[in-house]
């Protein structure tokens, strides 16, 4: 064979090899809001703009991994707009992501990041194409109402619809709540009340109530000393 085209198809592989090899990832945009570090544990709170794949929250775990290299115990909570750092729920946040040590790794943990890193991943919140079928559903109730936002609750897996009605002079605000199927699960007429300039929408007798700011519908306990257990962007 010649040797001038010995040497180019080398090169070309070379140089093919070399673009795999260094192929830039499409890493999804995201921003560290907080950093928890506990004796075991430093955990990343990282806001993501939209409802993503195990990959594409992969990509991003990875990259958090390599620039931190010297965090051993990584863990990162995954938020979706609207979504709250501090929150007195046990799992208001999208997704989860913990690398696992060497002794920790089962049978069962099978993904890894890009580096052959283990770790385990919870996805809490619904995909996009089912948050989409519910921002979809059109109930009849809300025809010709004033629709304050659609409001995605992942933990339930419905929509909360807050609305008024122009007609009504008392300025009520009406909530109700869908399943994917379309149907009303929960139906409520909340007591307005203001303390300490905040307007609070009391769902129960137990004291929760609701808040609705700046297109974000948040849930608040009785016991909860002022934080949410969930805090939800319409139509995300």
């Amino acid at each position: 064979m010649n040797k001038t085209l010995i040497t180019f198809l080398f090169a070309c592989l070379f140089f093919g090899f070399y673009a795999c090899k260094t192929a830039p990832k499409n890493i999804p945009h995201y921003t560290i809001s907080k950093e928890f570090k506990s004796d075991t544990l430093t955990t990343l709170d990282v806001h993501i703009a939209n409802r993503m794949n195990t990959a594409q929250l992969m990509l991003i775990a990875g990259k958090l991994k390599t620039d931190s290299a010297q965090i051993k115990n990584l863990a990162v909570h995954f938020l979706l707009p609207g979504n709250t750092d501090l929150s007195a729920g046990s799992n208001s946040y999208y997704a989860s992501i913990k690398y696992l040590a060497d002794t920790q790794v089962k049978s069962t943990d099978s993904l890894k990041d890009d580096n052959g890193n283990a770790l385990r991943l919870q996805l809490f919140g619904l995909d996009s194409a089912k948050a989409q079928v519910l921002l979809s559903r059109e109930p009849v109730v809300i025809t010709g109402k004033n629709v304050l936002g659609r409001f995605v609750d992942d933990y339930s897996k419905t929509v909360i619809i807050p609305f008024k009605d122009p007609t009504d002079t008392r300025g009520q605000l009406f909530v109700i709540e869908l399943n994917d199927k379309g149907d009303i699960v929960s139906s409520t007429v909340p007591e307005k009340k203001i303390e300490d300039g905040i307007e609070k929408w009391m769902v129960d007798k137990n004291g929760d109530y609701i808040t609705i700011k700046d297109s974000v519908l948040a849930q608040f306990p009785s016991d909860g000393l002022g934080l949410p257990f969930n805090s939800i962007k319409t139509g995300i």
